[in-house]
């Protein structure tokens, strides 16, 4: 048995045990859930069924090794999510392949969340409220991804992030107030995200798994939890192969993902696009059950080579529930 093939054995039976551990669930107990808010437009609008799914740059959110095959020098994604109640998201990663991805790709990621201003209140010696003016929580996850084609079929991929979370400072109990002792109140941990992506080798058919936040325990105060752990496997294929329609023309990519979240019930996403021309993409995504109030997903991309530098921009629109739809908007340079 070659090198390569025990590496893709061993990352493979390392995903399998992860999931097998995933038995205790613990529904609706886990912290810091920016990390699964979906962050690519694209990805989005195909219901998140992404993991088997060759990408760019945004792979880094969703499964690392589905950027191992890189044909351009530089890959950069901005992302944007406008969440209800104010809340804002923004993403960015690149991505570096020398040598057309010779020595594997690297790259580089950046996640922030601004949750706007809340009024910060204590009780007062009067029994009542005591206003104290705001405070504005945040979060944000900082990382590095390596991924490298192991051979035409198997590729494999990682990241490692550092994540951080502040809750503004908190008014200490007891305390005087009239000075009014405060102290911060913020939590900080790594995690670690890996992925394989598997060219079946028939048509454009793919196979791809991916386990992401995986992370020691935190402690809050008096309470511990984990990080929403996440397991994933996806098949996709663009169905025009069947037909030998030529894909520079038209494709229409469809992909299924299973998920089994750690603090969630399992999901399935489904996804499909059409892209004409290469230039213009209708994308239409489903995720069953709805439960986390999200219906249906729509997007639209467009991408085009403008004096050697291939452009992208993606949008997304996802029903809520009753709260108001979310919208999000993705930027594409690839050099």
């Amino acid at each position: 048995m070659n090198n390569k093939l025990k590496i893709i054995l061993s990352v493979i039976m390392l995903l399998f045990s992860v999931q097998i551990n995933f038995a205790q669930v613990k529904l609706a107990q886990s912290g810091m859930k920016f990390l699964s808010v979906g962050a690519d437009a694209r990805a989005v609008g195909l219901g998140e069924a992404i993991t088997s799914v060759e990408g760019n740059s945004s792979s880094i959110f969703y499964n690392p090794s589905s950027m191992a095959r890189q044909t351009d020098i530089l890959d950069i994604t901005f992302n944007n999510t406008q969440w209800f109640a104010d809340i804002n998201y923004l993403n960015a990663a690149i991505t570096y392949a020398p040598d057309n991805a010779l020595y594997g790709v690297f790259g580089f990621s950046v996640a922030s969340v601004d949750y706007g201003e809340f009024k910060r209140t204590i009780i007062g010696q009067d029994g009542g409220a005591l206003d104290i003016g705001t405070y504005s929580p945040t979060a944000m996850a900082i990382g590095v991804s390596y991924a490298r084609a192991l051979s035409d079929k198997f590729s494999v991929g990682g990241n490692v992030r550092y994540i951080y979370q502040d809750y503004g400072d908190g008014h200490v109990v007891g305390g005087d107030y009239d000075d009014l002792k405060t102290e911060a109140i913020d939590i900080n941990v790594f995690s670690f995200d890996f992925g394989v992506l598997y060219r079946t080798g028939y048509k454009s058919l793919n196979f791809g798994m991916s386990i992401r936040n995986f992370s020691q325990e935190i402690k809050f105060v008096e309470e511990s939890f984990q990080l929403p752990l996440n397991f994933k496997i996806g098949l996709s294929m663009n169905l025009l192969d069947i037909y030998d329609i030529n894909p520079a023309d038209h494709s229409f990519l469809f992909a299924i993902d299973a998920e089994h979240p750690r603090d969630n019930d399992e999901m399935l996403h489904i996804g499909g696009e059409y892209t004409y021309s290469q230039i213009l993409s209708l994308r239409v995504g489903y995720v069953t059950p709805e439960t986390s109030l999200a219906g249906m997903n729509y997007g639209v991309g467009i991408q085009y080579d403008v004096s050697g530098i291939n452009f992208g921009f993606d949008y997304s629109y996802t029903e809520f529930g009753d709260f108001d739809p979310i919208n999000r908007f993705s930027v594409k340079l690839a050099f």
